[in-house]
C-alpha cells in the first residue's frame, strides 16, 4: 500500500503510494479495492517507467528484503543494501494480507556503531490496526501516525499467499521457475513460446524425466530441465523470455501467489506480444493480488488502462537528499479526457533523458 526508503541502494527520503483517492467509473482493472471494504481502493496493477539507472530493479530488490524477512525473520538482508553505514536508513511497508488489516512494517537502522552491525544498532516493528467496513487506507494510516503503540505481531504470525519476483536474464544467472504439477502450464508454456517463435513445432513435458519439458523445431530440440535450458540451446533472448512469462501467467491462472514484480521481462519480445500478455495479467488480477511491472515500451500507454496505474522513475543527480523521485501520473493528469501518452511525448513529468552529451560527441 506504502512504501518509504531511505538510505538503501540509490534511494533517499524515496516514498511511493499504491492507495488511489477516487473510484474510477468503468474502469478496465476490476475490483481494485478490498471485498467488503470498497472504500480501500489500492492499485492491483503498478506499471512503472523510466530511462535507465533511476531505480526500477533496485525497487524490486527492496521489495525482496522486504517479503523475504518473512521467511525467517533475518534482518541481515536489509544491512546488506544500506547505502551509506555511517547514516541512519529505513524502510516503511503499509501492507494487506488476506486478513482485513493494515500492517506497518517498520526496520530503522542507527549509524554502525562497531566493525559490523549489531542488534543494538536495528530496530523492526509491525504493527496492525483493523480495516472497518467503511474505512479507507488513508484513514487507517492515519490511526497508525497517530498512536505508534498499536498493537504489534511478529513475522511468523502473517500469512501471505506467496510472491515472485524476475529480472531479465542478464542481470545474473537465471533460472526459470516451472509449475510441474498445473495441467494449464504446458498449454500456457506452449502458446507463448509458439507466439514469441513461430518455427517452434510443439512444447512437450517429458515423461520420462522429472521436471523437464522438450521446445521441438523440425530439425533440432531445446530442454528444459528444473528451470534451466540445455547447453547450446538456439532459443532467442526474447523466447528465453518466454519461460518467464509463462510462469507468471500460469500462477495467476493457479493463484499460487499474490504478488509480482516483474522487471523489464519483455525487453527482447515484440510489443505487440507484450500489451497482449500484460492484458493476460490484468484480467488475472482476482481477489487481493497485485502485479509491479516495469518496462520502457511507452505503446503501453495506449492500452486505456487508468492513470493511477502508472508511476514514473526520475533521477536527479542535483537533489542529494531525494535523488530518486516517484512520479504519480494520476496526480497531474485530473480529466478523463487527459492523454498520458501526450503526457509523456511531451515530458509533462521531465522523465526524459538528457541527450546533450550524446549530441555533443559530433563535435569531436
Amino acid at each position: 500500500m506504502d512504501l518509504k526508503v531511505d538510505n538503501m541502494y540509490g534511494f533517499k527520503n524515496f516514498h511511493m503510494n499504491m492507495s488511489y483517492p477516487k473510484r474510477i467509473v468503468d474502469s478496465t482493472i476490476d475490483g481494485e479495492f478490498l471485498e467488503e471494504r470498497p472504500n480501500f481502493r489500492y492499485k492491483k496493477l503498478n506499471i512503472i517507467m523510466g530511462t535507465n539507472a533511476t531505480g526500477k530493479t533496485s525497487l524490486g530488490k527492496v521489495l525482496i528484503a522486504f517479503t523475504n524477512y518473512f521467511q525467517d525473520g533475518l534482518y541481515g538482508r536489509f544491512i546488506n543494501i544500506i547505502s551509506n553505514e555511517q547514516r541512519k536508513a529505513s524502510l516503511v511497508v503499509d501492507f494487506v494480507t488476506d486478513d482485513n488489516r493494515l500492517y506497518r512494517f517498520s526496520f530503522n537502522a542507527n549509524p554502525k556503531s562497531e566493525e559490523k552491525y549489531t542488534e543494538r544498532d536495528i530496530n523492526i516493528k509491525i504493527r496492525y490496526v483493523d480495516i472497518n467496513k467503511k474505512d479507507n487506507y488513508e484513514t487507517c494510516a492515519a490511526k497508525l501516525d497517530k498512536n505508534p503503540e498499536t498493537q504489534c505481531i511478529t513475522y511468523d504470525e502473517i500469512y501471505t499467499d506467496g510472491w515472485y519476483f524476475t529480472y531479465p536474464s542478464d542481470t545474473y544467472r537465471k533460472t526459470y521457475e516451472i509449475l510441474e504439477n498445473d495441467e494449464k502450464y504446458i498449454k500456457i508454456l506452449k502458446a507463448v513460446l509458439q507466439t514469441l517463435d513461430p518455427s517452434i513445432q510443439d512444447v512437450v513435458k517429458l515423461q520420462e524425466i522429472d521436471n523437464a519439458y522438450a521446445v521441438k523445431w523440425d530439425s533440432c530440440s531445446a530442454i528444459i530441465k528444473d528451470g534451466k535450458i540445455s547447453e547450446g540451446s538456439v532459443l532467442s533472448s526474447g523466447t528465453k523470455e518466454g519461460l518467464d512469462i509463462s510462469y507468471i501467467i500460469a500462477s495467476l491462472y493457479s493463484n499460487k501467489h499474490d504478488f509480482y514484480y516483474c522487471d523489464e521481462v519483455f525487453s527482447y519480445v515484440n510489443s505487440d506480444i507484450e500489451k497482449a500478455c500484460l492484458s493476460i495479467m490484468i484480467d488475472k488480477l482476482t481477489n487481493r493480488k497485485q502485479l509491479f511491472f516495469t518496462t520502457h515500451n511507452t505503446e503501453i500507454l495506449d492500452m486505456q488502462l487508468p492513470k493511477h496505474t502508472f508511476s514514473f522513475l526520475k533521477k536527479d543527480v542535483n537533489d542529494v537528499d531525494n535523488p530518486v523521485k516517484c512520479i504519480n501520473a494520476s496526480e497531474y493528469l485530473k480529466r478523463g479526457t487527459d492523454s498520458l501518452k501526450n503526457a509523456v511525448e511531451n515530458d509533462l513529468f521531465c522523465t526524459a533523458p538528457d541527450l546533450d552529451k550524446i549530441y555533443n560527441l559530433s563535435e569531436l
